[in-house]
């Protein structure tokens, strides 16, 4: 009993050395691990029966087991648990251990010792790997196992242990069965032999002090994806470009809906530029934090207008008088620029006020997947998606009443009913809704539906500017007879600078 209130010592001292390096407070807790086993060892072997005895503090539970002379069967199997840790050795292994005739195994499960010995004293140089692994965090109890045997010894047959999991493993993390290695956490001699959400089983050639550590798998990038992503964005730059130009100088167009289209192209182009020449350059740490951030407003800006085009079509479609002229002006000043630019400005400012650390990963230029960025980017992109998708579904059934009024058999009607299909189909994509397949990409996706998703999400968002400039400009009757009329006029100040050249 002494040995298990011991810790409330050691404790105190460790809590007192705040200031102290990592170093001196690892060999404080080497120092003190072996006294514990040592001591607690001795008390075990001497015991005058034999059996189990369990003891039990605030701060650790010890389970040790005596053997009297030698083992009842062969390759019997002794199990040791405190609370929901389980140590299960060959009982050939504990005898080899003892001496003069008794043999005893101490099984220790310490209940607060995982807060000081924590994940920051891992170290990729005493870890054997064969994948790439970060952030590293005890993911269980710091538990103790001993025969007798010096430090290290290797046993004759190995021994398992079973961790319960402080934190449910998810599908990106991974399971590490470690031990104490003096100054740091090894994995040598030690691999998982079964592992799922909820607990680790262990199995090590040798007795130590052994813990679970949950490290992040470093996903694979899809060569594929990442090609259509980088081919994808470059197109719609281009598009992007030109539909910006045709906003800004197709006369015949100009009204309130061009103007919500320009500023989305702005919005789309800009972040698209940002992302495509920025997004790994993750030094220095303040430029990385200040383009993470204006990719966050510029996302969430596109995301605004997309929703205000949203809100002005089904405006439109419900005959109500927002399309002409003096509506048009005093809806673009009073209600868009403020919304399209302000509220995402508002959601950065408070986003980056509350977590200023979330800007930026040690991979990438954008947010970090915590509480932050769900409140601040998946939260106001899912409320977007949500009301695109209910006036998608709007302006759907209103096309299915209006295609239902038109007579059929005739060739021009038929060309209308595809045109006004097929851009009632390209709304799905101008207005956003196509970025809820992101939704889908959650851990509890299995393969191979999650590539077919990530495929579908890439493909149908990468090309939001080819959309953009599609239906807007090339399918607009007005835009191309301006084009033609662009074109024709430079074809004869070309022939005009020829001829006087020539002449």
């Amino acid at each position: 009993q002494e040995i298990a209130d011991s810790f409330g010592n050691f404790s105190n001292i460790s809590s007192r050395s705040s200031q102290r390096r990592k170093e001196e407070i690892a060999c404080l807790a080497t120092r003190y691990l072996h006294r514990v086993q040592s001591a607690a060892y001795e008390a075990a072997l001497n015991r005058p029966t034999g059996g189990t005895l369990r003891r039990e503090s605030q701060f650790m539970v010890i389970e040790v087991l005596t053997i009297k002379n030698s083992c009842e069967t062969e390759n019997e199997i002794v199990k040791l648990q405190t609370e929901k840790e389980a140590m299960d050795i060959d009982c050939s292994v504990v005898t080899g251990g003892g001496t003069g005739g008794n043999s005893a195994v101490v099984f220790i499960s310490y209940k607060s010792f995982g807060s000081i010995l924590d994940g920051s004293f891992v170290s990729k140089e005493n870890l054997t790997l064969d994948e790439k692994l970060d952030h590293f965090q005890l993911n269980s109890k710091v538990i103790s196992g001993t025969t007798g045997c010096k430090k290290n010894c290797s046993l004759a047959k190995s021994v398992n242990f079973t961790f319960h999991h402080i934190q449910m493993i998810e599908e990106s993390k991974k399971s590490l069965c470690v031990y104490w290695d003096e100054l740091a956490w090894s994995n040598e001699g030690c691999h998982v032999t079964f592992s799922d959400g909820a607990r680790t089983v262990c199995s090590c050639s040798h007795l130590s002090t052994f813990a679970v550590l949950m490290a992040s798998v470093k996903l694979k990038e899809d060569p594929v994806l990442t090609m259509i992503t980088y081919v994808g964005l470059s197109l719609s730059l281009l598009c992007l470009f030109l539909a910006a130009l045709t906003f800004l100088l197709c006369r015949s167009i100009q009204n309130t809906s061009t103007s919500l289209h320009l500023q989305l192209s702005i919005c789309l182009f800009l972040a698209y530029l940002l992302f495509l020449t920025g997004i790994k350059r993750t030094e220095p740490k303040v430029l990385c934090k200040v383009i993470a951030g204006v990719l966050h407003y510029l996302y969430l800006a596109a995301f605004t207008w997309m929703f205000l085009e949203g809100l002005h079509l089904f405006l439109t479609v419900r005959n109500l008088k927002v399309a002409n002229y003096t509506s048009a002006g005093r809806f673009k000043k009073r209600f868009m620029y403020p919304v399209g630019y302000g509220v995402p400005a508002v959601i950065v400012t408070v986003s980056a006020a509350i977590n200023p650390q979330g800007y930026g990963t040690t991979k990438q230029l954008f947010l970090k997947l915590n509480l932050s960025c769900i409140f601040s980017f998946v939260s106001p992109v899912c409320s977007s998606d949500r009301r695109g998708s209910c006036l998608f579904t709007y302006l759907f059934l209103f096309l299915k009443e209006l295609l239902s009024s038109l007579k059929t058999g005739q060739h021009t009607t038929q060309e209308r009913r595809w045109m006004l299909t097929f851009k009632a189909i390209a709304q799905l994509f101008l207005l956003g809704c196509s970025w809820c397949l992101g939704f889908f990409l959650a851990e509890l996706i299995k393969e191979p539906l999650r590539s077919i998703l990530a495929y579908a999400f890439t493909i149908t968002n990468v090309l939001q500017g080819v959309y953009i400039f599609l239906v807007h400009c090339l399918l607009n009757q007005q835009v191309r007879e301006d084009y033609v009329k662009w074109l024709r006029s430079m074809s004869k100040k070309t022939e005009s600078d020829s001829y006087i050249l020539s002449s």
